[in-house]
């Protein structure tokens, strides 16, 4: 009995792998920007079990992601950038559909925040 009971939890353990969204690799996306101008936004990220590395690239450069985590479809990760002596805090928080992951972005820090911007990005076939 014990060894069903085993081969049970070791097929659903196998079967929740299976069903987990796989955040890793590079994507690309549009995010509108202030006065209307579009941001090219590319992700690099790798995903370990829950957790969730990796960068993401803007106008100045590439960022380290800092608090990424996985959860089934989810996906979640900060980003903080220095901007004219301010600190910027940036949260993603998306969800993994196929080769796009649906990301709604939130600000903390500069002047007030602002409101919750959304982008899709696309998994890069290069």
């Amino acid at each position: 009995m014990k060894s069903i009971s085993r081969l049970i939890l070791a097929s659903s353990v196998a079967l929740v792998a299976l069903w987990a969204a796989d955040a890793t690799g590079k994507w690309t996306g549009e995010m509108q920007g202030r006065n209307g101008n579009t941001m090219n936004v590319s992700l690099n990220l790798k995903a370990d079990g829950a957790k969730l590395t990796g960068t993401v690239g803007g106008q100045n450069g590439d960022t380290e992601i800092s608090d990424g985590k996985v959860d089934g479809d989810s996906v979640s990760f900060t980003v903080v950038r220095a901007f004219n002596g301010n600190q910027i805090k940036q949260n993603y928080k998306g969800k993994l559909e196929g080769d796009t992951i649906h990301f709604t972005v939130t600000r903390e820090g500069g002047n007030g925040g602002g409101q919750p911007r959304t982008f899709d990005a696309h998994r890069a076939t290069t």
